[in-house]
């Protein structure tokens, strides 16, 4: 039997949510405010249902204090903007009051149904990466890949922003592979001079060069039988990416100045921010390579399309700057918590953390940290442009509850609202009109046509950013 807790502070609407689940077969317990809610083990509950404003303090705090727990916030304040703020949080769903029986245990069962199934999931496929926060969908999706594909040989090329932890990536997949055991050499191609890249790669021979005053083996030859990660591989010059190509096609290395290869089992791993296949037209990589790489890729999702893990990893970072500076546990303060939620964070977790970092040796005298002590420009994303969008929808602006024409626009959900606000305004919008509107990225909007099954019309000719 499913336990949920109702945390409601009328009686009557609590009396009668008490019974009507009871009915239906649930264990039921109840508190009027979170204070008394947090008496409980809350992680004993499959669901807490709460009401948005409670004496004391908001029912969206139940969140946070919950972990795993999915809380179903109810509101009398049916608006779109409650709705996308308890969501934004991490509500799992929103209901408004009055609200229909029916409708009710119909949210209860749904939403408790696919806690339980994930659950189910996630207990017989272990998610863990070392090193790596988050539980968000797009993680778990990395996770399973990674899973999947870190036992094979194959080469996998790693793409994301800048600060997404591609060498994160690059060493699970070296440590859940067969060639754990042996060396895993990392190389950033961006910080050799390009002289000295093809002989710090392969190595040299006696003079080869100018000062080459002894036999050096490369890095390529020094990874025999474990794991090569070229980081930013597309600042690599052609010339060297010639010989990369050997490596990758005969399994053999041969040194500057040598008339010998050498045979070599290397795995490659690569990574990048750039477009190869765009600088494969460019004639600024080469083909050949580009696709010798691409067998297996891996997209790493920005740090603004990963919800509430953005939370849960500066909560972590501040905990270890915390210890580091010898200073007591600090927390994010409400406002805090907004500006982290809606900055678009170009430099993604690497410039999180020199925020979490910056905001614990400034604070003074305080159990909280302000936004102000973060020093982000929180209307950044206005000039970062559509790709560094927040995926959060926000309060759109065109919602009007005076006017007869649109009824029921307060009271949709927000996948419901997402779908009416594109089916509508599709045909005189571009895609990135569309995306800038609703608060998301082009790649954004997308994928949720794909899930939704929203057909783009025939008359557009925009890019959707896939």
């Amino acid at each position: 039997m499913s336990k949920i807790l109702i945390v409601e502070d009328e009686n009557i609407i609590r009396n009668a949510l008490r019974k009507l689940l009871e009915r239906n077969q649930y264990e039921v317990q109840e508190a009027p405010s979170v204070k008394e809610a947090t008496k409980f083990n809350l992680k004993d509950f499959d669901l807490i249902i709460s009401d948005l404003r409670l004496p004391g303090a908001p029912g969206t705090d139940l969140i946070k204090l919950a972990g795993e727990v999915p809380v179903l916030i109810m509101t009398s304040y049916a608006s779109l903007r409650s709705a996308v703020d308890s969501m934004r949080m991490g509500a799992v769903d929103y209901i408004a009051k009055p609200f229909d029986h029916d409708e009710m245990v119909n949210a209860v069962k749904r939403v408790i149904g696919k806690a339980k199934a994930l659950a189910k999931t996630n207990s017989t496929a272990s998610n863990a990466i070392a090193g790596m926060i988050g539980v968000s969908d797009v993680m778990k999706d990395l996770y399973n890949r990674i899973h999947k594909v870190a036992p094979t040989a194959a080469t996998v090329l790693i793409h994301g922003e800048t600060g997404t932890g591609k060498e994160l990536v690059a060493r699970a997949l070296h440590e859940e592979s067969t060639r754990s055991n042996h060396l895993m050499i990392s190389v950033n191609c961006a910080a050799i001079p390009e002289t000295l890249i093809e002989s710090e790669l392969f190595g040299y021979e006696k003079g080869a060069f100018t000062g080459a005053s002894n036999n050096r083996e490369g890095l390529v030859a020094a990874a025999d039988g474990g794991t090569l990660f070229l980081d930013e591989i597309g600042e690599l010059p052609l010339e060297a990416q010639a010989r990369l190509l050997r490596v990758l096609q005969e399994g053999e290395v041969r040194p500057l100045g040598s008339v010998e290869s050498r045979k070599v089992d290397v795995r490659l791993i690569a990574a990048t921010h750039r477009d190869l296949r765009k600088l494969t037209k460019e004639n600024k990589f080469r083909e050949d390579l580009y696709f010798r790489l691409n067998v297996v890729q891996l997209e790493l999702p920005p740090l603004r399309e990963r919800g509430r893990d953005i939370i849960t990893i500066a909560e972590y970072l501040l905990q270890r700057y915390c210890a580091q500076f010898n200073k007591p546990l600090l927390k994010l303060s409400e406002k805090a918590i907004d500006a982290v939620m809606n900055y678009p964070w170009p430099g993604n977790v690497r410039e999180l953390e020199n925020a979490m970092q910056r905001a614990v040796i400034l604070c003074e005298d305080s159990s909280e940290i302000g936004d102000n002590l973060l020093s982000i420009d929180t209307e950044a994303s206005d000039d970062i442009g559509d790709e560094t969008t927040s995926s959060v929808i926000v309060a759109p602006r065109i919602a009007n509850r005076s006017n007869p024409g649109n009824p029921g626009t307060e009271d949709l959900s927000l996948e419901d609202y997402f779908q009416r606000f594109v089916l509508e305004h599709q045909d005189r919008m571009s895609e990135t009109e569309l995306a800038k509107k609703l608060g998301v990225s082009r790649k954004c909007l997308w994928e949720r046509r794909q899930r939704l099954g929203i057909p783009r019309t025939k008359g557009s000719t925009v890019t959707t950013g896939k």
